[in-house]
């Protein structure tokens, strides 16, 4: 009777491994700007281009893989364009990948960007959140650093954005191998399964010029930032 108890319990343990197991990949993948300015909040970076840092945190999602960019604007920031957004990164030499291709999404409830698994995604409302507007959002998805996987090693690239009324999100997302294949050959998933969480974007308000107007608007973003850290505690 106690075996039965143990190989019941046994298998218990493996069926509740099974169900968690993909959400470890939900969420682990770090983003870091290199440096902020003018007194700026976490994860805000006032110049541009702005050079950041990703790699992944759980030992789950090493390695992932098809690392792509996930850009969102506002859309006061998106008619001030002056130019292309253009990510930058050198792997084998300077590679670099032209942004000419926007999504604008009004509904506060749609998923974005598509192709991901259940959790995954961000939510519209969440990203106005985050950009700190009632705005519609333009958002764009492409694929970075030359298709190298992200592990624990940090990987570089830059992203240029002409604006007069820069206000931009940065996330990446990738693909981790699926975990509901039990044997060595275990392909990537076909879905993106793996993202900066949404509580860590890279936030980019550059251009010089605009910088004193930014540093107001940052003050609210900063206080918004501590009260929302505050009732997570």
């Amino acid at each position: 009777m106690r075996r039965l108890k143990l190989i019941s319990l046994s298998i218990a343990i493996i069926v509740f491994a099974m169900v968690i197991s993909p959400a470890f990949a939900q969420g682990t993948i770090r983003l870091e700007p290199h440096g902020s300015s003018y007194g700026a909040p976490d994860n805000v970076v006032l110049t541009s281009p702005a050079t950041f840092y990703v790699n992944v945190t759980g030992a789950s999602s090493n390695p992932t893989k098809d690392p792509h960019v996930f850009l969102i604007m506002t859309e006061t920031s998106y008619n001030s364009l002056t130019g292309n957004v253009v990510v930058n990164w050198t792997y084998n030499g300077p590679k670099s990948v032209t942004i000419t291709t926007w999504h604008k999404e009004t509904d506060n409830s749609v998923k974005v960007p598509p192709n991901t698994e259940s959790g995954t995604g961000y939510t519209v409302a969440s990203l106005r959140s985050h950009l700190n507007t009632t705005e519609p959002i333009y958002w764009a998805f492409e694929s970075i650093l030359s298709g190298k996987d992200l592990t624990f090693t940090p990987k570089a690239f830059t992203i240029t954005l002409p604006a007069t009324k820069p206000r931009m999100l940065v996330y990446v997302l990738g693909k981790v191998y699926s975990t509901h294949q039990f044997n060595t050959q275990c392909e990537p998933c076909c879905k993106f399964n793996n993202r900066v969480p949404p509580t860590q974007p890279g936030f980019v308000v550059p251009e010089p010029t605009t910088i004193a107007t930014a540093g107001m608007s940052l003050v609210a973003l900063a206080g918004y930032a501590i009260v929302k850290r505050k009732r997570q505690n």
